[in-house]
C-alpha cells in the first residue's frame, strides 16, 4: 500500500485548513488521506494524564468536522482517521515516518503575512524524516490558482508557480525532485531561485574569481544553476522551469520570489550534531514569513 498523505488536526482553523490542503494534495497524488488527532496536543495537558469522556467526545467532533471538509474538497479520495497518544511532537513524528508527506497548520500572524509556528509544528519540522507542509488558516483552494482575467479568485484557472530555493553550494536531489513533482502534479511553472552575494576580497582564496563584475558573477551562477537542473529537466520534460539568480541575502530573495506562489519548497539539512536538530536560517525565515504553504524537505 502506498504511503498516505497525513494531516494533523486539533480543531483549530489552522488544522482544518491543513486538512483541506492535504485532501487536495492527496487527490493530486492519488493517495489516501489520514487525519490524525493527537491526545496531549496542547501543553496544558500533562503527558500521561488520563483522557476524559469530554476529551474523547471533542476528539470525535474534531475528526468528524475535518472529514466533512476534506470530503467536500476532494470527494473521490480514500479517507480515514485515527486517534493517537501524545506527546504531540513524538506522535506526529511517528506519523510522518509512515506518510508520503505530513501536513500541519500554522497560525497566520495578525496583520502580517506569515506563520506563527508553535512549538509542536516547529519541533516536527526540525526532526521529521519525511517532507512536512505548513498551511495557514486563511489558505483556500482558490489561493493556489491564478486569478481570472478580471482579477477574481477561481479554482478553474491554472495553478500559481511552485517556487524552489536552491543552495548551489549543496544542491540536494530530494528537495529538487519534490519541487519538480509538485509542479508536474499541478501543471504549474517551477521557479528555481538561487541567491548569491558578492565576495569580499579579504575572503577570497588562491585562484578564486571574485572581483569580476556583478553581471558576470550572475552569469556564472546562472550557468551553475542550469547545469544542476539539467538532469531534472530531462526527467520532467513537461515542467516549465524559470531559473532566477539574484544578488542578495538568501532569506530576502526567497521571500520575494515566493510572493504569489502556490507552494514554496525548501530543504532542511539532517544532522547528528550534539546541539540537536536545527531548521537553518533560510528555512526558518520561510516557515515564519512566506505567504503561501511551505514544504520543508529533509535531506542528508
Amino acid at each position: 500500500m502506498l504511503p498516505p498523505v497525513i494531516a494533523g488536526v486539533d480543531g483549530s482553523a489552522e488544522s482544518l485548513a491543513a486538512a483541506d490542503w492535504a485532501a487536495r494534495e492527496a487527490a493530486r497524488r492519488d493517495r489516501s488521506l489520514r487525519l490524525a488527532h493527537v491526545w496531549n496536543w496542547h501543553p496544558r495537558q500533562e503527558d500521561g494524564e488520563p483522557v476524559t469522556a469530554a476529551q474523547r467526545h471533542q476528539a470525535r467532533r474534531v475528526l468528524r468536522q475535518a472529514k466533512e471538509r476534506a470530503r467536500a474538497v476532494a470527494p473521490g479520495i480514500h479517507l480515514y482517521d485515527e486517534q493517537v497518544e501524545g506527546p504531540a511532537t513524538a506522535a506526529l513524528l511517528k506519523a510522518a515516518e509512515e506518510s508520503e508527506l505530513l501536513v500541519l497548520g500554522s497560525r497566520g500572524l495578525s496583520g502580517v503575512t506569515g506563520f506563527l509556528v508553535g512549538s509542536v509544528a516547529q519541533g516536527v519540522v526540525a526532526q521529521a524524516s519525511r517532507p512536512v507542509v505548513l498551511v495557514r488558516a486563511d489558505e483556500e483552494a482558490a489561493a493556489e490558482h491564478l486569478p481570472t482575467p478580471s482579477g477574481r479568485p477561481s479554482v478553474l484557472t491554472g495553478y500559481r508557480d511552485v517556487v524552489l530555493g536552491v543552495d548551489l553550494g549543496d544542491p540536494c536531489d530530494a528537495v529538487i525532485e519534490f519541487a519538480f513533482e509538485a509542479a508536474r502534479l499541478r501543471d504549474a511553472r517551477l521557479r528555481v531561485v538561487h541567491a548569491w552575494q558578492q565576495s569580499s576580497p579579504l575572503g577570497l582564496g588562491p585562484g578564486e574569481i571574485g572581483l569580476v563584475s556583478g553581471p558576470q558573477r550572475a552569469e556564472e551562477w546562472h550557468g551553475f544553476l542550469s547545469a544542476a537542473l539539467q538532469v531534472w529537466r530531462d526527467k520532467y520534460p513537461g515542467v516549465e522551469v524559470a531559473e532566477i539568480v539574484a544578488e542578495g541575502r538568501a532569506r530576502s530573495v526567497l521571500l520575494r520570489a515566493a510572493s504569489g506562489a502556490s507552494l514554496l519548497v525548501v530543504g532542511r539539512h539532517v544532522t547528528d550534531r550534539p546541539a540537536g536538530p536545527r531548521i537553518g536560517p533560510v528555512t526558518h525565515t520561510a516557515i515564519h514569513h512566506a505567504g503561501c504553504p511551505v514544504a520543508v524537505v529533509p535531506h542528508e
